[in-house]
């Protein structure tokens, strides 16, 4: 410690020495104050790091004295209890004969040992002293012969020898507990030793730091008035130096200052005194060359110039002034003002009169004067005489100009009005008035901008608008050149603002009512459809997107795409102005399905769009697919006809299924194109299937353009089976696409695509063509059945392909049979019937497929006489397990041979159906029963498989047996 207290002092007189050695050496103040608080600052370091060790040191101290003696004691007094106890066990073992109870008590002996050994090893860990050791020492000894002992215990004879076993072990007992006294003693006394130095360390550092901190007072005394001694004689003499300056004397002197901030300023206020001398004695110089330039001007001036003194005498007066009053220039020489009297006997008496008047005169000579007087600070006048001649001449002038230019204003188209800066009105045309119809003379030059709205407001050209609201307005509107304004009548005013050079603004009004009306029709038919005045697919665009805009503000909504069923039919059967109306009442229903915030488009012929805003999730969205597919579906009534439609929808949900328009109506499509699919009164959410069965479809597409070029597509025959000649009577041509990486293509795939892409006219010519060509080279009573599909059926070029074909092919036209579905008679069309005459016309024969299962009335059966219908297979296939079926099939062929037609018994599989057909009065039958789909080649061998059958029975249900037996069928 007391090497600690040499270095403090040591470090103390270093600052001082340190501290006269910097502050008289000239620095700045900044600088001064710099280097006293950074020995100031190590000082208090010092103390405090001085402080720290020896709080440190005590706190040491302190620690030695619980952590170790204390501790070491509480644990030698746990060892002596341990020890105790130990021996209180040891007495009860020697009472107990029961050999169990013995070992227990040897156990619980054994536990005790070792925690007395714990104890005691903490104990002798935390002592301090070898006095302390040496106790331990000894304690262990004693207690390990104390337990050897007792553990031969066992072993002693008699009870002679067991008094002697007990008298060691008490021997043992109290060597232990003399020693455990000894460590405890010992150890205590290390506590009290410790306890000694930190009082004493304390006490000595309480000592020390005092007589620091004292030393430190002192130092820090001095310190501070060395710098006062140092700042404050030069603040004196700068505080001298400023009262003088501030007082006029500029002649003072200054003493020179130091090399510090005081010594800076001290220099710097004697260059003030100097510049201040000088600038004075230019200020002198530069008023009596004014007052020089001044009189030059008053000489050279084009005005005439009298300065009054305040008794009214003349002060000074220029020549110009003599000029004007050339008719009298001795009058400047007279002392008075009655000289201006007599200059000016019909203005002179009023001009003098009053005070701060301006007036005019007209010389004899015919000359224009401006007379000015106004008062001088010394209570005296300045007469200025100015020749207004000039501007009298271009007054006239003006004046003409502006009665032109009135007559222009009152005969122009638009109405007008000028405001200068402070929006006082300038110039105004009978136009304006007549516009806003504003009484004549009402609105007048010179009153204010609000003035003017407020007789417009009182025209009751502005309803339910207050005069603040129209002027707030103006302001809002005070940046656009051209704005419109609809007035209460109707009307609608363009009114075109100009900003002019003097801070002003020009005002044009024009009524554009017509013109308005007439673009906002423009627009309106450019953004909306024509027919039913809802949003085309322009304004259904934009007001995605700004839906799109909202929903980044959380607020989502759902894209609806709806297309009407069977609205072709009722184009087609009802004309078109029932179809508009109906498109129409379409449109209202919507309307009234959806809320104010919800958009209802027509994206051309009966395709609809919505925009439902709002939407939490899918359930807000299917109850409006709900709602709109029940009002659109309820019955409709045009001129005493009663239409029933329906709708299928496609949903898609931002931003889910797309983040801009293009996207989400394109999910909506394909999700409605998959609800047309499913059918009528459908609608469907958009999954992601549905955009990855659109590229597969686009991709189909693609491919099926090339499959023709490429010779991909390929025909296969079916026979047709006749029950009462028991013989291959007709094959049916099918077509297959054989794809280079698909395989075969079913043509339930690639037949709706083609008959979407216009491919199906050119591929049903060369299925035609391909079939009347295959079939030239079969047996004479074969006949080749050809399917014509609905789109083919419209196309104009039906007839001549049939018929080129034929020609080509020189197969006879009565073994080729047209198979067609009941969708192409679904209008019921003259142009339909007219076809079908034509075709009959060729010697062909016409079948209806699939019959049944169509949307067509039977009416149709009346209108042209078919040759065969053709059983669908859904009927068929369960000819045989249900009752249903069953009738349908009795009642087509009880139909059909009505009306003179042969039946044909689709999809027969198996020899049930088989026989059931034939027994219900079919006449032919087709299916896999009899053959799979054959290529041309194939043909000829089964005719001759079934011409063998049919040597060997003549009955259809031996037939049966036969074919199955020989296994024919599939």
């Amino acid at each position: 410690m007391s090497s600690g207290v040499g270095a403090n002092r040591a470090l103390f007189h270093a600052a001082y020495e340190s501290i006269r050695s910097c502050i008289p050496a000239g620095n700045t103040i900044r600088t001064q104050i710099l280097v006293c608080y950074l020995l100031m600052s190590a000082i208090t370091a010092a103390l405090g790091f001085y402080a720290m060790q020896s709080i440190k040191h005590a706190g040491g101290l302190v620690a030695k004295t619980f952590d170790e003696s204390l501790m070491s004691i509480n644990y030698a007094r746990a060892a002596a209890a341990d020890f105790s106890k130990m021996r209180a066990v040891a007495s009860r073992r020697l009472g107990i004969l029961d050999l169990q109870a013995r070992t227990e008590l040897d156990k619980k002996i054994t536990r005790l040992e070792s925690t007395f050994y714990d104890d005691l090893n903490i104990a002798a860990e935390r002592s301090q002293s070898p006095g302390a050791t040496d106790a331990v020492t000894k304690v262990r000894k004693a207690v390990s012969e104390w337990a050897t002992l007792y553990s031969n215990g066992g072993k002693v004879p008699d009870v002679n020898n067991r008094a002697i076993y007990v008298d060691r072990l008490d021997g043992y007992a109290k060597t232990v507990d003399q020693q455990i006294d000894l460590l405890i003693n010992h150890t205590a006394g290390d506590g009290f030793l410790f306890r000694q130095r930190a009082l004493s360390a304390i006490d000595r550092d309480l000592h020390f730091n005092l007589g620091a901190i004292a030393i430190a007072l002192l130092l820090s005394g001095f310190v501070t008035w060395l710098l006062s001694r140092r700042i404050i004689g030069q603040v004196a003499v700068a505080s001298k130096a400023a009262r003088s300056i501030a007082a006029g004397e500029l002649d003072v002197n200054i003493p020179r200052g130091g090399a510090d901030e005081l010594g800076t300023l001290i220099a710097a206020m004697s260059v003030m005194r100097n510049n201040i001398k000088d600038m004075v004695g230019r200020e002198i110089a530069q008023r009596r060359s004014a007052q020089a330039r001044l009189t030059d001007a008053l000489e050279n001036s084009r005005e005439g110039v009298v300065l009054l003194h305040p008794d009214g005498k003349i002060a000074l007066a220029n020549s110009r002034s003599s000029e004007f009053l050339a008719s009298a220039p001795e009058l400047l020489r007279f002392d008075s003002l009655d000289t201006f009297k007599i200059a000016f006997p019909s203005t002179g008496p009023a001009l003098l009169a009053n005070d701060d008047l301006t007036g005019e005169a007209c010389l004899p000579d015919g000359r224009w004067l401006r007379v000015s007087r106004s008062k001088t600070q010394e209570g005296g006048e300045i007469v200025v005489f100015s020749d207004i001649t000039a501007l009298k001449r271009q007054e006239e002038q003006l004046y003409e100009t502006n009665r032109r230019l009135d007559a222009a204003l009152d005969n122009m188209s638009q109405g007008l009005c000028l405001y200068d800066n402070d929006g006082c009105l300038q110039v105004v045309n009978r136009r304006f008035c007549e516009i806003f119809r504003i009484p004549s003379g009402h609105v007048r030059a010179g009153m204010q901008f609000e003035s003017v709205l407020k007789l417009s407001i009182m025209a009751g050209n502005h309803a339910g608008q207050t005069l603040d609201e129209l002027v707030e307005s103006s302001i809002s509107r005070s940046e656009i050149g051209s704005y419109f304004q609809s007035l209460s009548d109707g009307r609608i005013i363009r009114i075109d603002r100009r900003s002019t050079s003097d801070g002003g603004w020009l005002e044009t009004c024009e009524d554009v009512t017509e013109q308005q009306r007439a673009e906002t029709q423009i627009a309106f038919m450019a953004r909306h459809d024509a027919l039913t005045h809802l949003p085309n697919r322009l304004l259904l665009a934009e007001r995605i997107e700004q839906a799109i805009a909202q929903a980044g503000r959380g607020a989502g909504f759902s894209v609806l795409c709806l297309d009407l069923d069977n609205f072709k039919q009722v184009n087609d059967t009802l004309g078109h102005p029932i179809g508009d109306e109906l498109l129409c009442a379409v449109a209202d229903r919507l309307l009234a399905c959806v809320r104010e915030i919800d958009t209802v488009a027509r994206l051309g012929g009966d395709e609809f769009a919505i925009i439902q805003a709002g939407t939490r999730d899918s359930n807000d969205v299917e109850r409006l697919a709900r709602r709109i597919v029940e009002c659109i579906g309820q019955s409709y009534e045009f001129n005493g006809q009663r239409i029933v439609i329906g709708c299928s929808i496609g949903i898609s949900l931002a931003p889910h299924d797309g983040s801009n328009g293009e996207k989400l109506l394109k999910n909506a499509d394909l999700a409605l194109y998959r609800a047309k699919a499913e059918g009528s009164g459908v609608w469907r959410f958009f999954e992601t299937e549905m955009d990855e069965s659109l590229q597969k479809r686009r991709a189909l597409e693609l491919d099926l353009r090339d499959a023709m070029t490429n010779g991909q597509f390929e025909l296969v025959y079916q026979p047709i089976y006749n029950l009462k000649l028991e013989k291959i009577c007709r094959f049916e041509a099918l077509l297959r696409w054989r794809h280079p990486q698909l395989g075969l293509v079913s043509p339930e795939k690639f037949i709706p695509v083609a008959e979407e892409i216009g491919l199906i006219i050119r591929l049903g010519e060369w299925v035609i063509d391909q079939a009347c060509q295959q079939a030239a080279s079969w047996p004479d009573d074969i006949k080749v059945s050809v399917n014509v599909s609905s789109v083919q059926f419209r196309s104009p070029r039906l007839v001549e392909a049939f018929s080129s074909a034929l020609m080509h092919s020189r197969l006879p036209a009565g073994r080729l049979e047209i198979e067609i579905t009941e969708s192409v008679l679904l209008t019921n069309s003259t142009e339909t019937m007219a076809t079908l005459h034509k075709l009959r016309s060729l010697g062909l024969r016409i079948a209806i497929d699939d019959f049944g299962t169509g949307y067509s009335s039977l009416s149709y059966l009346q209108s042209f006489p078919f040759d065969k219908l053709k059983i669908d297979q859904s009927f068929v296939h369960d000819l045989t397990s249900t009752e249903g079926s069953k009738l349908i099939v009795r009642a087509i062929v009880s139909l059909g041979k009505s009306l003179g037609m042969q039946i044909t018994a689709e999809g027969v599989e198996n020899i049930a159906q088989f026989d059931q057909a034939a027994a219900e009065g079919c006449d032919e039958v087709q299916g896999f029963f009899l053959s799979k789909p054959v290529s041309a080649p194939q043909v000829s061998s089964v005719i001759r498989k079934f011409e063998r059958r049919r040597g060997t029975s003549r009955s259809s249900r031996k037939l049966g047996k036969l074919t199955t037996a020989s296994g024919f069928s599939r």
